[in-house]
């Protein structure tokens, strides 16, 4: 029902705001209100998106909650969707949802009426170690053996290396 009305009401309130607006300054004016309106919004969605998914991953490689990145990666992108819809109402939206502490309210009361009953990600219990960005280090000890006269019977295994100049004990 919501969304009927909002797929009525919508469209009727930017037509109106068209009218108004093309009425107060002119036809150019206004249409290039939406394209500059459009392409700024493109760039302020490009750089928070960016952001948002930076801040994701780092709740991943944490193994914190990601409900709260994954939502402002969602408004930003309905913020994106909204600011190129050619429109007053829809940019006044857009651009509202790119200001962080309306998306951080809008999270927090979408949170309220959410009831989340288990989260489980990674070893429970289990923390990373910092790695210091140096990845991962295995200690362990190797010894070369060099094979000097292979066994004829005896197939390789993949595993065996021939020794320079001898034979590999295929036919």
């Amino acid at each position: 029902m919501w969304l009927l009305l909002a797929f009525i009401a919508v469209p009727l309130i930017e037509i109106a705001l068209f009218i108004q607006v093309g009425g107060a300054i002119g036809l150019w004016p206004t249409l290039l209100i939406v394209v500059v309106t459009a392409i700024l919004g493109t760039s302020l969605v490009r750089s928070q998106g960016a952001l948002a998914i930076r801040r994701l991953k780092s709740s991943f490689n944490e193994l914190r909650d990601p409900s709260e990145p994954l939502a402002d990666g969602a408004m930003i992108l309905f913020a994106g969707a909204l600011l190129l819809t050619p429109g007053f109402f829809t940019d006044a939206c857009g651009f509202a949802l790119l200001v962080p502490g309306i998306r951080k309210r809008i999270f927090l009361e979408v949170k309220k009426r959410v009831k989340v009953e288990t989260v489980h990600y990674g070893n429970p219990g289990v923390r990373p170690r910092p790695s210091h960005g140096r990845g991962t280090v295995i200690d362990g000890n190797a010894e070369e053996i060099e094979i000097t006269e292979p066994d004829p019977n005896r197939r390789p295994s993949g595993w065996t290396r021939t020794p320079p100049g001898g034979r590999s004990g295929r036919n």
